[in-house]
Parts: structure tokens; C-alpha cells; sequence
């Protein structure tokens, strides 16, 4: 059983910056998967970004550029950097995980392939 808490979400303005947080508990983090997921109201939950287990990187169009995803394994954390934030990323942001012994993502963008997710934390963007 792995459990997932996310923090770091918060309100700012268009033009700022957010680092959001994932932690894990249980299990052998170094042999996840973890993406990054967000749903605004009224739409589908969409992916944002992933990282191997092996650290290789995964974003969506909307995210090059702007986000980063990092990991650090010592501490069981995967971090979604997000810098020059606008209203249209406001969102409940997902942290989500799949277990393997394989290097790289097959599909990084399929909600269905994760086993766990975490609670979400809110990122509101004003203009």
C-alpha cells in the first residue's frame, strides 16, 4: 500500500511561481513511477507532467517550458516546479503512482496505468 500526500498548491497571480510537493509512504519508491495529474471543475482530469523511475521526463504541451518535474529519491519526493503560472492552469493537481522494474514510461499520460493517487491540492490562479 502506498499513500500519496501532495502540498505546495495555493493562490497567486498570473505570472507566478509554484513548487508542488509529492510524497510517498510504503512501498520501494525508487521503483515508481510518479505523474502529475490536475482537474479543473467542470473538465476531465488531464496529465501534466511525469518521471520515471529512472528519471526520465515526461510533459504535457501545456507544461514544456514552464514546468519542471524532479525527484529525490533519499526523500520520497517528486516536486512539480511551475513557474510562469496563468488562470488556465487553476486546478486540483494530482499526484499519482505505478510500480515497475523497467526503465523508462510506456505511457506516462494514462490515468489507468497508476496503481495509487494521492488527495490533490488546490492551485488557483488569479489574473
Amino acid at each position: 500500500q502506498v499513500q500519496l500526500v501532495e502540498s505546495g498548491g495555493g493562490l497567486v497571480q498570473a505570472g507566478d511561481s509554484l513548487r508542488l510537493s509529492c510524497v510517498a509512504s510504503g512501498g520501494q519508491f525508487s521503483r515508481y513511477n510518479i505523474g502529475w495529474f490536475r482537474q479543473a471543475p467542470g473538465k476531465e482530469r488531464e496529465f501534466v507532467s511525469a518521471i520515471s523511475r529512472t528519471s526520465e521526463t515526461y510533459y504535457a504541451d501545456s507544461a514544456k517550458g514552464r514546468f519542471t518535474i524532479s525527484r529525490d529519491n533519499a526523500k520520497k519526493t517528486v516536486f512539480l516546479q511551475m513557474n510562469d503560472l496563468k488562470p488556465e492552469d487553476t486546478a486540483v493537481y494530482y499526484c499519482a503512482s505505478k510500480h515497475t522494474i523497467v526503465t523508462g514510461f510506456l505511457r506516462p499520460a494514462s490515468a489507468n496505468d497508476y496503481d495509487y493517487w494521492g488527495q490533490g491540492t488546490q492551485v488557483t490562479v488569479s489574473s
